[in-house]
């Protein structure tokens, strides 16, 4: 009877984030058709049951994949959006982005190729419902910020966006798509881009 009870308060050997981390390397290493429950429990060294149990088919670990991975950027990303003034915090969060990139490039990885990689179609409710959360709170930051913007800078949404997504989405890119993190100075020359296109004057219209 001890025994039993030692082995019920043990922690569970593989974690979910464990499982999650193993399915973010296995993704940049093939992309989502090598994240397979048979494939993380390989690359995490736990046996099946181990992911069965934390995620009920592929669809579940490829939902809680992106889930995870979108929640993570925006706990930093989100943040900085709301910071004042308004102009600094768009130029930090084109840094940001790529600072985030150069530390996390296995889940930059997973953000780049996008819902549709992970078979979004197939998700369940709940995990539709979770993306649809975390869309709209990127949405609402996004939106706070540019209705601090437009008086600040003179510039219309469309202008905007440009410095906020174009800007820091183009840095990234070119790098990505060789599977390399952006270099150091990249951080410094996206924020001095956004800085020069934030001050270009009033637009017309």
């Amino acid at each position: 009877m001890e025994a039993s009870l030692q082995y019920m308060g043990r922690p569970p050997r593989h974690g979910e984030d464990e499982l999650l981390d193993a399915a973010v390397r296995l993704f940049a290493e093939g992309g989502a058709r090598a994240v397979t429950m048979a494939a993380v429990a390989r690359e995490a060294g736990a046996p099946s049951g181990s992911v069965y149990h934390r995620f009920a088919d592929r669809s579940s670990l490829l939902a809680a994949l992106w889930l995870r991975t979108v929640q993570r950027f925006h706990s930093g990303y989100l943040p900085v959006l709301a910071e004042e003034p308004p102009i600094e915090a768009a130029i930090r969060s084109t840094s940001y982005v790529i600072r985030w990139s150069r530390d996390h490039l296995e889940e930059t990885q997973v953000l780049y190729a996008g819902k549709r990689a992970f078979g979004e179609a197939e998700w369940s409710a709940e995990h539709h419902a979770a993306a649809k959360e975390t869309d709209q709170n990127l949405e609402h930051a996004w939106r706070g910020l540019l209705r601090r913007l437009r008086p600040a800078t003179g510039q219309r949404t469309d202008e905007l966006l440009l410095v906020l997504v174009d800007l820091p989405y183009g840095a990234l890119r070119r790098y990505l798509e060789q599977g390399q993190a952006p270099p150091a100075r990249t951080i410094d020359l996206v924020a001095r881009a956004a800085r020069t296109l934030l001050s270009g004057g009033e637009a017309d219209g």
